[in-house]
């Protein structure tokens, strides 16, 4: 189902790659499109300008995009219904005392949160939060692990093990 929605968003803008920025930030952070054509981070309006910054796109594409997306039943209902995942806890952990791991992840991606799940769990660890980039959005995903306390860096050879991780950072 998600690569064929992917392939819809696809058809719809690649022949425009400013209004297929937009769409793919729009989905990245969670933004969701209102019945009236308006922006919405949950419940906080996003500006046009604002969004057009993050995108890198002119204004005009963000109105254009929207009226699209609006024209299509199928993409209208993906990004009418569309929430926020949360705050990750990445940039905070240290002022927190948790530990962060970042996996970024090849081609061959089944499996890898189970496994560096198990070996967080193995040593003892509480994990607080994860949170994987999507495969078919990023080049190269990252897993970031968020640990009840910092993780040695001794880990970093268990975890390039596992079959997928090709770079692992721990903070």
């Amino acid at each position: 189902m998600m690569i064929e929605m992917w392939e819809r968003i696809n058809e719809k803008f690649k022949k425009y790659p400013a209004r297929m920025r937009v769409a793919e930030k729009m989905i990245e952070l969670g933004l969701s499109i209102s019945e009236d054509g308006k922006i919405y981070c949950e419940n906080l309006k996003i500006s046009d300008k604002a969004l057009a910054t993050a995108a890198e796109v002119d204004r005009r594409a963000i109105k254009s995009t929207i009226e699209i997306i609006q024209e299509d039943e199928e993409l209208n209902n993906l990004f009418s219904n569309i929430i926020p995942a949360g705050t990750l806890l990445k940039n905070i952990a240290k002022n927190l005392e948790l530990g962060v791991i970042e996996i970024e992840v090849g081609p061959q991606s089944e499996g890898i949160l189970a496994a560096t799940t198990d070996l967080i769990s193995k040593k003892g660890i509480g994990i607080r939060q994860a949170y994987a980039e999507d495969t078919e959005l990023q080049k190269t995903p990252i897993l970031t692990i968020i640990t009840e306390e910092p993780v040695k860096g001794d880990l970093i050879n268990e975890f390039l093990k596992i079959k997928g991780v090709t770079r692992v950072s721990i903070y």
